[in-house]
This record gives C-alpha cells, sequence and structure tokens, in this order.
C-alpha cells in the first residue's frame, strides 16, 4: 500500500509577494504546495515528481472517481499566497475557453481561498458592480477605469471565496491565503496598476474580454457560528474539488475519502498528528501530508487548540 508523503513546495516570487512564506527571501508570492511538478521528499519515491507517481501509481494514488473524470493527470494546483501588495486585475478561463485559448490539452481555472490572515481593513476585488455591461468592459480594459467597475469587498481571517471562471478579481495587500485549484495557470490580466509590461507582466486584453462574464460576482463567505465550533465543515464545494476546514482541541477527526480521491491536509495555525494503522506524520503550521487514494481511514489530531485544511476532488 502506498503511504503518506510530503512534497518539496515550489516557490515563485512576483512582484505582489511579501516574506510571510519565506522570510529570509527577498520576497516570495507563492509556495505551490501540490503540484504535479513538485518533488517528492521522502519515501519510495524521493525525488520524483508527483506526476512521475501519478504514472507509476495511477488509480491507487487519484482515487476511481479522480481517474474517471480526469485519467491519469493530476487534476489540482494547491498554493498558498502572501500578498503585500495588489496582484494584478485578472481573470480565469473556463475549461471550454482553455481549450480555445491555450490548446487542447489545457483545463480552465476554478478556484477557492481561504483566507488564513488579514491585516485590519485588508480588501480584495471579486466581480463587477450591477450594470456593468460588456460594452463598459471593453472600454475599459487595460485602463486604470477598470477600477470604476470592480467590487472591493472586506475580508477577514476565516472568510472563504469561490471564484468561479469569468470572474473578475484581485487580491489585495496584507493577506495570507490558501488556494485550491484546478490544475492550471492561465490567467489573464486585464489591469495591472500601471506595472511596467515587461518581465512577463504583459496584459491579455482580447482573451479577458472574450473571458470575462459580468455574471460572476465571487461573494465572500465569512465563517457562521456552527462552522466557528464544528470538527469539520465544508467550505466550498464544485465539481472539480473539495475544501473542508478541521478543527479542534484535544480533540481528533477521522478522514474518509472512500478510495475514490487523494486527500490533502494543511496545517493552518498549529502543530497537528496525522494517523493510519501503521503510519503517522507530524505537520508544523502552514505544512502540507499528501495521502494517497488507497489509505484507509485516517485521524487528523489536534492537541492545542487549532485548524487544518482538507482538499480533495
Amino acid at each position: 500500500m502506498l503511504l503518506p508523503f510530503k512534497l518539496t513546495p515550489n516557490y515563485k516570487d512576483y512582484v505582489w509577494g511579501g516574506k510571510k512564506l519565506r522570510p529570509q527571501a527577498e520576497r516570495t508570492a507563492e509556495a505551490w504546495i501540490v503540484h504535479e511538478e513538485d518533488v517528492v521528499s521522502e519515501g519510495p519515491y524521493l525525488g520524483k515528481t508527483l506526476a512521475k507517481v501519478v504514472e507509476f501509481e495511477g488509480i491507487a494514488l487519484l482515487g476511481s472517481k479522480v481517474v474517471q473524470r480526469t485519467g491519469r493527470r493530476f487534476p489540482l494546483l494547491i498554493k498558498l499566497l502572501d500578498c503585500a501588495d495588489w496582484l494584478s486585475l485578472q481573470v480565469h478561463p473556463n475549461n471550454e475557453h482553455a481549450k480555445k485559448l491555450a490548446g487542447p490539452n489545457q483545463f480552465g481555472k476554478t478556484e477557492a481561498w481561504f483566507i488564513i490572515e488579514a491585516e485590519d481593513q485588508a480588501q480584495l476585488i471579486s466581480g463587477f458592480k450591477p450594470n456593468v455591461s460588456h460594452k463598459d468592459i471593453q472600454l475599459a480594459a487595460g485602463k486604470k477605469e477598470m477600477l470604476d467597475l470592480v467590487e472591493r469587498r472586506s475580508v477577514r481571517s476565516g472568510d472563504t471565496i469561490f471564484i468561479a471562471p469569468g470572474t473578475i478579481h484581485a487580491l489585495g495587500p496584507g493577506l495570507l491565503l490558501y488556494e485550491v485549484q484546478q490544475n492550471s495557470d492561465l490567467t489573464y490580466r486585464v489591469y495591472d496598476w500601471d506595472r511596467p509590461m515587461d518581465g512577463g507582466r504583459k496584459l491579455h486584453i482580447a482573451e479577458s474580454i472574450e473571458v470575462l462574464n459580468p455574471q460572476e460576482k465571487g461573494e465572500v463567505k465569512p465563517l457562521d457560528e456552527k462552522v466557528k465550533v464544528a470538527p469539520i465543515s465544508t467550505l466550498s464545494v464544485c465539481s472539480y474539488f473539495s475544501l473542508t476546514l478541521l478543527q479542534g482541541e484535544q480533540s481528533s477527526v477521522k478522514i474518509n475519502t472512500m478510495g475514490e480521491s487523494f486527500a490533502v491536509i494543511t496545517s493552518i495555525d498549529t502543530t497537528i498528528t496525522i494517523k493510519g494503522s501503521d503510519w503517522s506524520f507530524t505537520l508544523n503550521p502552514l505544512e502540507t501530508l499528501f495521502i494517497p487514494a488507497e489509505c484507509p481511514p485516517f485521524d487528523v489530531f489536534f492537541e492545542q487548540k487549532g485548524r487544518a485544511l482538507l482538499s480533495h476532488c
């Protein structure tokens, strides 16, 4: 039987990054904590990419439901993002647009965010204001006037935001967040705060206009009182992934994906222990464990009060 393993994150130093993910680096914008090109850091597949493990293990790693849906390709990309400045105002394509604009093997990009930390008065942008038309978008695309058309939303730690393809959005400064998405890096920039367009940060006006959907809003979903105390709560679910909050104090939560999907556990704010029938791993805050689909049910133990996130398909 396959045992769980950790992956070595792939770090990105985009211009808007901060110091929270790697204090020793000049800046780090993203940690790609689960991606098909991440390398296994322990166990029999040490040094192999996750894509190569999928190639070797197939359904045992991915699960029956995942293989039925997307075959032997890893379906998700999971990130941590440290936003010290505004990200570009951007949009992602759906599966149909991705294939049309970027190639037949491309996935669209549906995503969900969980806000880990938010400074006072932190904001993000998601969705257009009421009555914004495609004509309005065409006239403003690429210009500062786009900021007059979009909704700014205040966010706090514990908020969840589902971003459907076609949603205009931008993360603001003072945010540390977890993101789960389809395995796609297709991003079309609509406006980039007048940053220079060198260094690969060009705008994608034609693609953005084709992909944008004024009806998609990206509403903020705060933690309600029941979720604040529940040991396990679904935060966001769609055709491509499920994002679940686990929490406890001197307690445990049992997880069983029934062989249908792998599981990814990320500790948020405390040290946790994850145990199966003959294995055990400890995760410090912001560390992640990949659990293959064929692993039997396992338990997530919280000694101190804390939270963890579970992503699966």
